[in-house]
């Protein structure tokens, strides 16, 4: 089975976010697999195990991404591929486009990536990718079945639980829960570094550029949230109070 895992590498959680001129300092910042696409690579390498097959690991990203993807291979993916270059933007119907430039040529299987990022969380990539290829898609899945070249699907539906099945290939993106992903190990770390790793450009898929559809202009922090305030007075002095304070202050009204 041809199993691809569509990764993007995000600040790690914890890290602290700085904003100078508009834009996120990256000097010295830490970075990691998207949470959410850790839960996609384990539940591809879990069922590898079972069924045989390959794991691919694919992402749209900058050099630093490489860390991302071996970090992926660690934990025991067979493959990763790196799509890089200078004149990628990098917003989801690009990125989209880009992956799915690739993918039309490769046998696939099965394809499953996180379902959202924790940076942008714009859960909009993978499914555009499904699309773009003309397969069914799954999202926020905590169960995944497959069997005779069809999948059951269980799809947290905002606390109730809907089960989907769908054709192969398809594409499916996981939700916390679905497994609980390993560690990479050291024998693994040392075993991802003789795996074979493709670093390709935009030329190499034979995809467009300058695809980006939206451009980040600047980022800037909210404003810092000021003290509450405890209206004192009869029940009409509070809301006279209150409202004006909607009206003049907050602007709201």
């Amino acid at each position: 089975m041809d199993i691809f895992v569509l990764v993007k590498q995000t600040f790690d959680t914890e890290e602290k976010i700085t904003l100078q001129g508009g834009s996120v300092v990256e000097d010295g910042a830490k970075f990691v697999i998207n949470p959410y696409d850790e839960y996609a690579v384990e539940q591809a390498i879990q069922i590898r195990d079972d069924q045989g097959g390959k794991v691919t690991v694919v992402s749209v990203g900058p050099d630093r991404t490489a860390e991302a993807l071996r970090t992926a291979l660690a934990m025991g993916a067979d493959e990763a591929v790196l799509i890089s270059d200078d004149r990628i933007q990098g917003d989801e119907f690009e990125v989209a486009e880009i992956l799915a430039s690739y993918l039309r040529g490769q046998s696939i299987d099965l394809l499953l990536g996180g379902n959202f990022s924790v940076d942008n969380g714009a859960s909009q990539v993978a499914i555009r990718v499904a699309a773009l290829l003309g397969i069914p898609h799954v999202t926020a899945i905590t169960k995944l079945d497959l069997d005779s070249g069809t999948a059951v699907a269980h799809r947290d539906a905002e606390g109730d639980v809907e089960i989907i099945e769908v054709p192969l290939p398809a594409l499916f993106t996981a939700q916390q829960g679905l497994n609980e992903p390993r560690y990479p190990s050291l024998p693994g770390i040392m075993k991802a570094k003789k795996k074979p790793f493709q670093h390709l450009t935009l030329d190499d898929i034979e995809a467009s550029a300058a695809l980006a559809k939206t451009k980040r202009v600047e980022l800037a922090l909210p404003p810092e949230r000021k003290a509450g305030r405890i209206l004192k007075g009869e029940l009409g002095q509070q809301v006279t109070e209150l409202v004006q304070a909607l009206r003049n202050e907050s602007k709201v009204i």
